[in-house]
């Protein structure tokens, strides 16, 4: 295997954190916890681009793997659960709360996959259908959060 595909899945399996034989999703959305305190330094704007470009590398990245593998969305490939714990956590503060909310709540909308998540992952097809569900599960995460924030 060449170096560029070395790449692709150690960047697509989080680091190989998707190689855990068990809970690799939760390993994999555990890698991000990093990046989301560096992106929390930055300004709301850097953010957001930082973000569009993780979820469209990370589209990238899982259509390769997957196809490197020779598998449909194979369980080691946790480049999705990275993008969707930034969504989740994007534009809110840095703090232990409002992280290990944010990380059950996603886990749970990824694992559970409401209304439309679920329909979207069985829609859309290679790494953009890797991806998009757990970016929907961000979004319905960071919702929830702002208004369990708000409330409290």
């Amino acid at each position: 295997m060449t170096f560029g595909k070395h790449a692709v899945l150690f960047f697509s399996t989080g680091f190989y954190s998707g190689y855990i034989p068990f809970a690799p999703g939760t390993f994999g959305t555990l890698t991000a916890l990093p990046l989301c305190y560096l992106l929390s330094l930055c300004s709301r704007g850097t953010w957001a681009v930082i973000i569009v470009a993780v979820i469209a590398l990370a589209v990238w990245l899982a259509d390769s793997s997957e196809k490197l593998i020779g598998r449909k969305d194979p369980g080691c490939i946790v480049i999705d659960e990275i993008a969707g714990m930034l969504v989740t956590v994007a534009g809110l503060p840095f703090n232990f709360f409002t992280v290990a909310a944010g990380f059950v709540l996603f886990r749970m909308l990824d694992i559970f996959k409401p209304f439309p998540i679920r329909t979207l992952e069985r829609k859309i097809p290679g790494g953009a259908g890797i991806v998009v569900d757990d970016i929907a599960a961000g979004i319905m995460g960071n919702i929830t959060l702002r208004i369990i924030l708000y409330l409290i």
